[in-house]
């Protein structure tokens, strides 16, 4: 199940344009870096996404607050975090699901889901037409090391569809543990990561976990704040850059 376009948990109810407990993440976390994918075109749509009017991420005050936790976490061990996506309004979400009806459409195959027929993504819960990201405290994200002045090597692009983004891929995201097994890859048996690659995956883990949000068992760069403070609510408005 990819979290661009995941439930979650329980299924959100009730539609809102009040933005005013949410902040632009680079307010509330300076350090980050902002790579937000569906405001550009490389991505598994291949164009910009509804609702993304500027480069920037939103959440709510307390998803936040916890993330700055994060990130002074991730700085004293020699690494900032980048923001592929947090905030996702519902306008976004129907620009996947109309997308994913598209059939014809696969220009991005190569680079997203090569190993799946683009008939598939309903059936095996690729796409819905909720979004945890519209209740506004989900998050999507990497490691930037500070040494060598590029993203950590997680061993898969964010947006892969498929048991590739499983943080259990070659390892047991619990333990830690790195077990080389890679026997959930469809279509090539080699494919797999390595224990660096795993570990990098387990860093970004340990550090959210640490701070209050909880994993998603189909993809290592999401996660939610456990306490989420609106988890029977999704958010219509746009992201743009705040003024409250």
């Amino acid at each position: 199940m990819i979290t661009c376009c995941s439930q979650d948990d329980d299924p959100v109810v009730s539609p809102t344009d009040d933005s005013s407990q949410f902040v632009t993440l680079t307010d509330a976390v300076p350090d980050a870096i902002m790579e937000i994918r569906y405001y550009g075109t490389y991505n598994f749509v291949g164009s910009r996404i509804d609702g993304y009017e500027e480069p920037t991420a939103l959440l709510t005050k307390q998803a936040a607050a916890a993330l700055k936790e994060v990130s002074d976490d991730v700085m004293a061990q020699g690494y900032r975090l980048k923001i592929y996506d947090a905030y996702r309004p519902q306008k976004g979400v129907d620009h996947f699901v109309r997308w994913a009806q598209d059939i014809e459409d696969t220009k991005m195959k190569p680079y997203f889901y090569p190993d799946l027929d683009k008939s598939v993504l309903f059936e095996q819960e690729y796409i819905y037409e909720r979004s945890g990201h519209t209740r506004g405290s989900t998050v999507d994200l990497t490691l930037f090391d500070m040494a060598t002045e590029k993203e950590l090597d997680m061993g898969g692009t964010f947006d892969w569809f498929g048991p590739e983004s499983h943080p259990d891929f070659c390892g047991n995201p619990e333990t830690g543990e790195y077990t080389g097994d890679n026997s959930k890859s469809p279509s090539d048996p080699k494919r797999s990561i390595t224990a660096v690659q795993f570990e990098h995956r387990m860093i970004l883990r340990r550090a959210m976990l640490a701070h209050g949000f909880k994993p998603l068992d189909t993809e290592w760069w999401h996660f939610t704040l456990k306490d989420e403070p609106y988890p029977d609510t999704y958010f219509t408005f746009p992201v743009k850059q705040l003024s409250n």
